[in-house]
C-alpha cells in the first residue's frame, strides 16, 4: 500500500492546489454557471407545476455547498498565484459576488 495521501479533486480544490487560471474560469466560471443554471430550471419547472415545498427547497439550496467550495477553492488558489496581484483580487472579488448573488436570488 501507498504511503501516499489520496488527492481527490475536491480536497484539491479546498486546498488550492489547483492554478488560479482552472479555479477560476473552469469550476466557478463554466462548471459553477452550468449547475446553478440547471438547477435553478429545474426549480422554476416544478415550482411552475405546484410541487411541495419539500421538493423545492433541497433543489433551490443543491448548488449551495458548490458554490461554497469554489469560493475557498478561488480564494486559497489566489493566494498561491505568482502572476498580477491585480488578478488574484479581481478573481476573488467576482466568484465572492457571484456566490452571494446566487444565495440571494
Amino acid at each position: 500500500m501507498s504511503d501516499q495521501p489520496i488527492t481527490t479533486l475536491p480536497h484539491r480544490l479546498w486546498a488550492g492546489e489547483l492554478s488560479l487560471h482552472d479555479a477560476f474560469w473552469h469550476y466557478a466560471v463554466w462548471y459553477g454557471l452550468a449547475f446553478n443554471v440547471v438547477t435553478s430550471v429545474a426549480y422554476l419547472i416544478l415550482h411552475v407545476k405546484d410541487a411541495s415545498p419539500w421538493l423545492l427547497l433541497p433543489i433551490y439550496f443543491l448548488p449551495l455547498p458548490y458554490n461554497l467550495l469554489v469560493l475557498v477553492a478561488v480564494w486559497r488558489s489566489a493566494a498561491r498565484y505568482e502572476g498580477d496581484r491585480k488578478w488574484a483580487d479581481w478573481a476573488r472579488f467576482i466568484v465572492s459576488a457571484w456566490v452571494v448573488l446566487m444565495i440571494a436570488t
